[in-house]
């Protein structure tokens, strides 16, 4: 597999031998148990090791790794390399590394050695300096502000890491790895893109000349434990009473739309709603990126396609609505309204699909209804407003509002049923709703999840169902 291409005589030691081709026996990690001088191949002080500060360490690293990877790749047949798995081409780099190192004069000890070890492979094999960000479990979003600066969300709160590119060429080669695993391009003339990565992350990126100060790459981790609401219930996101009547709601076929803003929750919630879609039913997915994760065994999951080269070929989300109605499902599931869709949304609520789902951006579940007739209005349709309100509220049996908080925890603030329309307006009555009462010493939001204490629109449907007495037990 190695071979001295492209190497300088003054660069490479004669007496060396030639690294072992990849048919010949396995190399050995050269990688001694003690820590050694690279250059002078004696052994370096510990102490001296320990009392390097992290950030300095980390950047010494960071600047070996990256002046490794230069020669490196001069010395390896990258054909060959990249049909290697993690480990067996860990094992072929190893040799050449530390050889590379002592070339240098470079002086690391061993567990430094294969953190540039690591940080090679991350380049070679992942999304280079965001893999150890998507390996942790603890961070949900990753956004990478140009080569310098990455941030994360870890517990609700935005951290900026000690993680970084090597300069904007960087950036762009791990972009364009993301997008080109899902058959689409970033470039000049596609500056921004959705994508996802293998695991179902969702991915939004955005170059210059739209970013000014760089590609931008922003990840929705995919969480990888499944999540109902029996535990966003113990993670306090929502009391025990609003789980119940949301379980009703969901197993009784309501039209059930997630409200809240961006980073707010809503797919999660979407997902923990879809547990109780009964495993019977055949249910169509709709998404920009496909990222929702049913567990139901018959589901037909659908994407928009962006156009061509050519400005050719594009599927909106319009077009898989549309199709999806010819496909005999029972429910629907809208990733996100946000356009033209709405229409053919509503118009399939009110067809017979009945318990369909999604999501929208709005604050408040009023502003909700609202957005949703703007966007009706979208579709170039020219209906009068009350027929679109009406519309509205036959289609659309319950809003969820979620919110992210300033303590970092995302809680469900209202559950809000649509009752009908009086005059001109569409009305609403509130089951539920979170009333903040102060602050712990901590930093953590105090607040109850009150019930209003009214006979839900929906108890006829739920006894149909056979499921009113807990309905109304849980309405208390």
């Amino acid at each position: 597999m190695f071979g001295r291409r492209g190497l300088s005589s003054q660069s490479q030691p004669s007496q060396r031998a030639e690294a072992p081709a990849l048919d010949a026996a396995p190399l050995q990690p050269p990688l001694q148990a003690t820590v050694l001088d690279l250059a002078s191949h004696r052994p370096a002080d510990p102490a001296a090791e320990a009392q390097r500060p992290p950030a300095q360490a980390a950047a010494k690293i960071r600047e070996a790794a990256s002046a490794v990877q230069s020669l490196i790749l001069q010395r390896i047949d990258s054909e060959v390399a990249s049909r290697l798995d993690r480990d067996a081409l860990a094992a072929e780099l190893a040799a050449p590394i530390q050889e590379i190192l002592v070339e240098l004069k470079v002086q690391l000890n061993q567990r430094e050695q294969q953190q540039v070890l690591t940080l090679l492979l991350d380049d070679m094999l992942g999304l280079g300096p965001l893999e150890p960000l998507l390996a942790d479990d603890s961070i949900t979003d990753i956004m990478v502000n140009g080569p310098g600066q990455i941030y994360v969300e870890q517990r609700g709160k935005l951290v900026l890491t000690d993680a970084t590119f090597r300069d904007d060429n960087h950036v762009m080669s791990v972009a364009s790895r993301i997008v080109s695993q899902v058959g689409r391009r970033v470039d000049e003339s596609t500056p921004l893109v959705d994508a996802r990565l293998a695991d179902g992350s969702r991915v939004n990126i955005i170059i210059p000349p739209l970013a000014l100060d760089g590609a931008s790459i922003s990840i929705r981790k995919f969480a990888k434990r499944g999540i109902d609401l029996d535990r966003m219930t113990r993670q306090g996101n929502l009391s025990a009473e609003m789980a119940t009547v949301l379980k009703i709601a969901s197993r009784a076929r309501l039209n059930i739309l997630i409200s809240g803003g961006t980073g707010s929750g809503k797919t999660t919630l979407l997902n923990a709603l879809s547990h109780m879609i009964a495993a019977d039913e055949r249910v169509v997915t709709i998404e920009d990126a496909a990222e929702l994760q049913l567990q139901q065994p018959h589901v037909v999951r659908l994407e928009t396609r962006p156009p061509n080269l050519e400005g050719r070929g594009e599927i909106n989300m319009r077009d898989l609505v549309k199709n999806a109605l010819r496909m005999r499902p029972d429910r629907i599931i809208l990733g996100e309204i946000r356009g033209a869709e709405a229409l053919d949304m509503l118009q399939a609520m009110n067809t017979g699909h009945d318990g369909s789902l999604g999501t929208i951006h709005a604050n408040r579940p009023r502003e909700a209804l609202t957005r949703l007739e703007n966007m009706v209005a979208m579709s170039g349709v020219n209906l009068p407003s009350r027929a679109v309100r009406t519309q509205i509220a036959a289609a659309v049996n319950m809003i969820v509002q979620i919110s992210r908080m300033r303590d970092g925890v995302r809680r469900i603030t209202s559950i809000t049923e649509v009752v009908g329309m009086e005059g001109e307006v569409i009305t609403t009555q509130e089951l539920f709703a979170y009333r903040f009462e102060g602050e712990s010493t901590e930093g953590k939001l105090l607040g109850s999840f009150d019930s209003a204490g009214l006979r839900p629109f929906f108890s006829p449907r739920a006894a149909y169902f056979g499921l009113e007495r807990p309905l109304l037990e849980a309405i208390g």
